[in-house]
């Protein structure tokens, strides 16, 4: 049986997002679980742009292990008029030394530590529609009171 071609990876956006003070649950099933509330961000890439919108948040799960299971949900609407949500789902982990600089709000290199997503975009936009089919991957990094995530588009 032949090997299938690799997939490829165009870059779709930058998301900036902006982010609340964390929101502690408490340990739940065996990890400890918060809520960081999204408060808005910003939109660039390659033909898109916008602004995240004012809600939403990333629904965290923190093993003892140090590995963060993400789940965001949040939307943005592009310049151009579109809402387009996202639904982003990933894992941050690292060295414990780095772990508690991140979780005391200091910004560390990104190379420093894990931060990977799988996330699914959709709209009833017609001009955006191919994204309602489209695989997206992403890499992070945790800014002082935001995170970044390039997204990128799998062919």
């Amino acid at each position: 049986m032949p090997l299938l071609p690799a997939p490829t990876l165009t870059h779709f956006c930058t998301l900036e997002v902006a982010l609340s003070k964390p929101m502690v649950i408490g340990d739940v099933h065996g990890a400890s679980k918060r809520v960081i509330p999204i408060r808005g961000g910003t939109v660039s890439g390659p033909g898109i742009s916008g602004t995240i919108l004012d809600f939403g948040a990333d629904w965290q799960r923190v093993f003892d292990n140090g590995v963060a299971a993400l789940d965001a949900r949040y939307a943005f609407e592009t310049d151009d008029g579109a809402l387009i949500e996202i639904e982003n789902f990933g894992f941050r982990h690292g060295p414990p030394e780095i772990l508690a600089k991140l979780a005391a709000g200091e910004v560390c290199p990104p190379e420093s530590y894990y931060m990977r997503t799988a996330a699914r975009l959709s709209t009833g936009h017609p001009k955006y529609d191919w994204i309602n089919r489209t695989m997206f991957v992403g890499t992070g990094a945790r800014l002082q009171s935001a995170v970044q995530i390039e997204l990128y588009a799998v062919g």
